[in-house]
């Protein structure tokens, strides 16, 4: 069965993030009132799995291996169903 997984990977709180920074400054610049700005990185991934468990599984699996480092990454996984 196909599954697609939505991995949001953010910085944790304490560690830089020059392009959110930069991204509120400019807002403030072009007249938004902002108070901050972060930025995440999302990943799709269509993959075939048994189930919602194994899809939600292998996920976890691809951000401990590829997207996040567990030093200064958080991340979430949402899985759905392709049909």
């Amino acid at each position: 069965m196909k599954y697609r997984a939505r991995i949001e990977v953010s910085l944790k709180p304490g560690h830089s993030d020059p392009e959110g920074e930069t991204a509120a400054r400019l807002l403030k610049e072009l007249g938004y009132k902002v108070g901050s700005a972060t930025v995440s990185k999302v990943y799709n991934v269509v993959l075939d799995a048994k189930s919602s468990i194994d899809a939600q599984t292998l996920a976890e699996e691809m951000c401990k291996k590829l997207f996040a480092n567990p030093t200064k990454d958080n991340y979430t996984v949402t899985i759905e169903e392709q049909r």
